[in-house]
């Protein structure tokens, strides 16, 4: 019988020395050429693992937490000479416990002298790498739940949260959101859909492992009060009214629409700029949009240094205790904003014209974020924090 020709063996050290350059920080491009290996290899080997380094480890990267092994051969020596599994263990600074551990499961019947060390290693190796159903494969129902709440734009984080709330008498669905995450970017059988990646915010096909902070450049100073006049009760989110605002702009910057966000409760309004985004056209944006919300629930405004709100003064009287600047440089001072503006890029990608969306469209989003629960507010909407605060007042 002729046997069918193999493919190539995968060179599995060049594989762990990639891992390691990737892990260390070096990109995929400069890591491929430093192991020898084309682009394309690199990138292949990142989609396999969904952008994570594999399970498999060289023995110098192993965790002190497992055992080595020259310390399973010692073991096995040790062992052979007649030691108890406490002195064995006082000798290797290790826990009586996880020497036993050890002799049970990496004993088999078959092994003539007992213990062997360099077999131990070896089966302790194979099982780390043997694959295993995730749970979403293997739990009836729950990956079709998952799926669901993906579709709408939610987080692996508030899928987790919702499913704990929702089911509280079924444990085996009360999932982590590295579960869901893992399910989605692993590819393996039986997990959710790589294509779903695209309804996460950053609808990244691969997982980045670290991400550089950007810098912004000053902007214009505009003649207002700073954040450190701004009543204390904003800086400490104790009551609903108080808003952080920016602009989120589009291709080379020719668009743009205005957000406004509640400190407090996380509550989004868009302000559509239909023209330029100039500091008339803000003006008038943010008189309309502001006139939808009852005076009980504008206070404050801190927005950046932006020459858009040149015309702060215009806009101050519908804000009961005035509008603030954050400090030029610092937008950390509004980090709210800061946080809203990343969600709603999932909705209006960066390079797209901003012009293009209506105010119908700046609504089904502005409803989409304000009924998803959120983490920092227990589980529940921004929509009901809002409700509560009016229905208090």
């Amino acid at each position: 019988m002729t046997m069918g020709r193999r493919g190539r063996k995968r060179r599995l050290g060049v594989e762990d020395e990639y891992w390691q350059l990737i892990l260390a920080g070096v990109g995929t491009v400069e890591a491929c050429k430093l192991v020898g290996v084309g682009r394309k290899t690199g990138y292949r080997w990142r989609a396999e693992r969904g952008g994570l380094p594999p399970l498999r480890r060289v023995e110098h990267q192993r965790s002190d937490r497992y055992l080595s092994l020259l310390e399973r051969q010692r073991i096995a020596t040790l062992r052979r000479h007649g030691l108890s599994i406490r002195e064995i263990a006082r000798q290797l600074f290790r826990a009586p416990s996880t020497i036993s551990r050890e002799l049970r499961r990496n004993t088999s019947l078959h092994d003539v002298g007992g213990y062997d060390g360099d077999l131990a290693h070896s089966r302790a190796r194979e099982r780390v790498e043997r694959p295993r159903g995730g749970r979403l494969a293997t739990v009836p129902g729950l990956r079709e739940a998952v799926q669901s709440k993906l579709e709408l734009e939610w987080s692996p984080e508030q899928i987790a949260a919702w499913l704990r709330a929702e089911y509280p008498g079924r444990p085996r669905w009360h999932v982590c959101h590295e579960t869901i995450y893992q399910a989605l970017y692993s590819g393996a059988k039986g997990g959710l859909s790589r294509q779903l990646t695209k309804k996460l915010r950053t609808g990244r096909p691969l997982r980045k492992r670290r991400r550089r902070a950007q810098e912004r450049t000053p902007r214009f100073i505009a003649p207002a009060l700073l954040i450190d006049h701004r009543p204390a009760e904003a800086a400490e989110r104790s009551r609903v009214g108080d808003w952080e605002g920016d602009l989120i702009t589009g291709r080379a910057g020719q668009s743009a629409i205005g957000t406004l966000v509640c400190r407090r409760g996380r509550y989004i309004k868009l302000v559509h700029l239909p023209g330029r985004r100039t500091a008339e056209d803000l003006v008038i944006g943010l008189r309309e949009t502001l006139a939808e919300l009852p005076e009980s629930v504008r206070l404050t405004l801190t927005w950046d240094q932006g020459s858009e709100m040149a015309g702060h003064d215009q806009v101050a009287d519908l804000f009961a205790e005035g509008v603030f600047f954050a400090h030029a440089g610092k937008p950390w001072q509004r980090p709210t904003n800061e946080n809203s503006n990343g969600l709603l890029r999932q909705y209006f990608p960066k390079g797209s014209d901003l012009r293009a969306y209506t105010v119908d469209d700046l609504r089904r989003v502005e409803e989409r974020l304000n009924t998803r629960p959120r983490k920092t507010l227990g589980w529940i909407t921004p929509t009901q924090v809002l409700s509560a605060s009016l229905a208090s007042s």
